[in-house]
């Protein structure tokens, strides 16, 4: 392959994921905003002209978010995590927030020597976090957007679009012993949403960033009684994101956190309070079901990582039957 074609290779806009799409209606749909934007990648391709997908795009400086343009936010801090992935900051006017559903994410655009770049990033803030919203993005050394991202400093201003997508998760409690006997049923329950007993994450990577606002959710509800097992799955100790977080998450009673590092050998040299819950290797098909097997109660799983990632733990869940109907892919 020439070294153009995998320039116009790098420039194609990535097609959504059908669990992208929060079947909700939305305008424009992210299949609507995707087929437009590969409409305009095709003709630029077939003109060999890319100064066409420079195309000036709406967009808009009054901090509202909004799905069909891009709106203007300032980065108020930046955090590096690893040597290739940073926590991004970003303010919000007064007390306002991006009220985000659990799961949702948003587009970032970049222009890199001119030529326009997108990708989506799900925030690791809580949906109703007022006053500002933080991003976990793990840059590419040959990622154009990469490129872009590596520039940013306080007070840089770079333009989202969004939401999309969405998990529908309503917490597992009584509601019938939480309403008068006069009110049952006068409040409907919302559609396209479910509850679960347990919830399985199967975490790659960055792929931790939609889990972090359902398990805050989850243990921010003194009322919500599901229980979560997240795996996260990363090279090294030193290669595991937000580390104090999601020690303070494991401390509540329905929360579990277990580590899958696959390029140590020994957990002899990890501090004393990750032994009892890390494994060295690869999450395989004996693991998973040995994770499955001490869960609680029957699990509910989310997957996000790279494409492979996902479509091993596909397969592992189906070895230890687990139905498709059970799981959701980020």
């Amino acid at each position: 392959m020439s070294g153009d074609e995998q320039d116009w290779l790098a420039l194609r806009p990535q097609e959504p994921s059908p669990s992208q799409c929060c079947g909700s209606g939305c305008k424009p749909c992210i299949y609507d905003v995707y087929e437009k934007e590969l409409a305009q990648w095709e003709r630029a391709k077939a003109l060999q002209d890319k100064s066409l997908l420079v195309g000036k795009k709406e967009q808009s400086n009054n901090s509202e978010l909004n799905p069909d343009t891009f709106t203007a936010f300032s980065v108020s801090s930046v955090e590096q995590l690893t040597e290739d992935t940073y926590q991004y900051k970003f303010e919000l006017p007064g007390n306002s927030s991006l009220r985000l559903s659990l799961g949702q994410h948003i587009v970032l655009r970049g222009v890199v020597n001119g030529l326009e770049v997108q990708r989506a990033y799900t925030p690791i803030s809580p949906g109703n976090a007022e006053g500002y919203f933080e991003v976990l993005i793990k840059c590419y050394e040959a990622g154009l957007m990469s490129q872009y991202i590596k520039t940013w400093k306080r007070g840089d201003v770079v333009f989202w679009r969004g939401p999309f997508g969405g998990f529908p998760y309503r917490p597992n409690k009584d509601f019938t012993l939480q309403q008068p006997e006069e009110t049952q049923g006068a409040f409907p329950v919302e559609e396209n949403t479910q509850w679960h007993g347990e919830l399985l994450m199967l975490a790659s990577g960055t792929g931790l960033a939609p889990m972090i606002p359902i398990l805050q959710s989850i243990t921010d509800d003194e009322e919500d009684e599901t229980f979560v097992t997240l795996v996260g799955c990363f090279p090294t100790f030193d290669k595991i994101y937000l580390k104090p977080l999601l020690q303070d998450l494991a401390r509540y009673w329905n929360i579990r956190i277990f580590y899958v590092l696959s390029q140590e050998t020994s957990l002899e040299k990890l501090p004393w309070s990750y032994q009892e819950n890390t494994y060295t290797g690869r999450l395989n098909e004996d693991l998973m079901k040995t994770i499955i097997k001490s869960c609680r109660r029957k699990p509910f799983v989310l997957i996000c990582g790279s494409s492979a990632f996902n479509e091993d733990m596909s397969r592992y869940l189906k070895a230890s039957e687990i139905d498709e109907n059970s799981c959701f892919v980020f």
